[in-house]
């Protein structure tokens, strides 16, 4: 893929040491920012919480990445090495994104309660099997990630 090697040479995407700690902090990112999506829909702003979704599926994924020892920067291509290296279904999480840019820089499309309930419900869902998925990861199973990610460059 020629964007994510444009990414890789410019250093927004690159190996690092597998983090544990970092894992940590981003899973507590994840889920600080799904109970502010929750608060917010309880508060009628729809549009905040549709971000606040997304960003807590996607701090799950930056935990799965930094327990792999991988360093992303860039949001789209966070979404493609989900399916490519971890071989995750990465559809709610693109979807999401794509939702959240909707209704941050589209003021014709306002959020329905109802959809933002909808994307919430995603988001909990999505951020527990990534959380089980990461938490079962074995060296083994990070050191083939590492391999398959190596290999694209």
């Amino acid at each position: 893929n020629a964007f994510l090697k444009k990414l890789h040479k410019e250093g927004v995407l690159h190996l690092v040491s597998p983090s544990n700690e970092m894992k940590t902090a981003y899973l507590n990112k994840a889920e600080s920012h799904l109970v502010s999506a929750r608060l917010l829909l309880d508060n009628d702003l729809f549009e905040q919480s549709v971000s606040m979704s997304y960003y807590s599926m996607y701090y799950s994924v930056m935990a799965l990445f930094f327990a792999s020892g991988i360093k992303c920067e860039n949001h789209t291509a966070t979404i493609i090495l989900l399916k490519d290296i971890f071989g995750r279904d990465n559809t709610e999480i693109r979807d999401a994104k794509s939702e959240r840019i909707d209704k941050q820089y589209y003021v014709t499309s306002s959020p329905i309660q109802g959809d933002v309930v909808a994307l919430i419900r995603t988001a909990e869902s999505f951020n527990a099997e990534l959380r089980d998925f990461t938490d079962r990861l074995t060296s083994r199973d990070i050191e083939q990630y590492r391999k398959k990610f190596s290999e694209l460059f």
